[in-house]
């Protein structure tokens, strides 16, 4: 077996604020490590442009019927499935967001470790998946060496997608390979190696800004109201009543009586109140509109 160098990797180096952790209290140990975890949205700073670019790909992907795909082992698949699920409640996404882990499903509630190791296993499941040369695929890799997220960003390559990659680590491996590199340098971690920590937080908010950014400029908000929810529990149901009093100034009985006049579709209850207009006409401004709200009610 090859040995594999990750010495030079900035989150495998040692920390020196946390050099005697074992002898810290409690209190002191917080302490750095919050200290630690500041740093973590400075360094996402320093890549705003590369996000930038990232989301103009994906909303130019998603309105030409592309979809966006997230690819990572343990922590960083994990995080970008986290992503991936939570769009459908959010923006009513169908399969515009999707994630893959390597190990498959399973490996996102029982560590699968090795699986990480073959890039033949990400070319496969990007095959698998049916990804095409309308999407982007979303590389996510603490160390930016991963061999499963190298093959599966390859392999995009070849069929003509859009590749991103995300690591915790100038200069990264992934980031050779993808078309657009998100490469942040965050120190290292408070224990070593354990790139959960700073590292992981950084993927997830990374990861916040391309998923929320990109549905923003598909029309999936209106003004900062999540416009777009799929009702499909009590809480959720109450959360739209409350959006379209929000954005119309309507009573409580309205936009209840408005809600289900408009088949639950929050859109559309919201162009009907403002607009004075019927269901049917509510409807055919949202889809002249591309499901922009906004522009629905300012195209009288």
């Amino acid at each position: 077996m090859n040995k594999v160098n990750i010495s030079h990797l900035v989150t495998e180096s040692r920390n020196s604020k946390t050099m005697n952790l074992d002898d810290m209290s409690i209190h002191e140990f917080l302490t750095v490590m919050n200290e630690e975890d500041a740093l973590v949205p400075q360094r996402i700073h320093d890549v705003l442009p590369q996000i930038e670019k990232a989301v103009e790909k994906i909303v130019e992907a998603l309105n030409q019927g592309g979809r966006l795909f997230y690819v990572g082992s343990g922590t960083s698949g994990r995080l970008g499935i986290l992503d991936a699920v939570e769009c459908p409640p959010t923006f009513s996404t169908t399969n515009e967001v999707n994630g893959i882990i390597a190990g498959g499903p399973s490996a996102f509630v029982k560590a699968k470790e090795g699986a990480e190791d073959h890039e033949d296993d990400g070319q496969r499941e990007i095959m698998e998946a049916g990804i095409c040369d309308k999407d982007v695929v979303v590389g996510i890799a603490a160390s930016g060496r991963t061999p499963h997220t190298i093959g599966a960003l390859k392999q995009a390559n070849k069929i003509g997608a859009y590749t991103i990659s995300i690591a915790c680590n100038p200069d990264s491996e992934i980031g050779k390979v993808a078309k657009l590199a998100i490469d942040m340098n965050l120190g290292p971690e408070v224990i070593t190696g354990s790139t959960r920590l700073k590292a992981g937080t950084a993927q997830k908010l990374v990861l916040n800004m391309l998923s929320t950014a990109s549905m923003v400029g598909i029309g999936k908000t209106y003004q900062n109201l999540m416009v777009d929810l799929k009702p499909s529990n009590e809480k959720l149901v109450e959360r739209s009543k409350r959006i379209i009093m929000e954005a119309t100034g309507c009573s409580y009985e309205v936009a209840q009586e408005t809600f289900e006049e408009c088949h639950r579709h929050v859109k559309v209850a919201i162009i009907k109140i403002l607009l004075n207009c019927t269901v049917e006409e509510a409807k055919s401004r949202l889809e002249s509109s591309q499901g922009f709200v906004k522009k629905a009610i300012q195209n009288q």
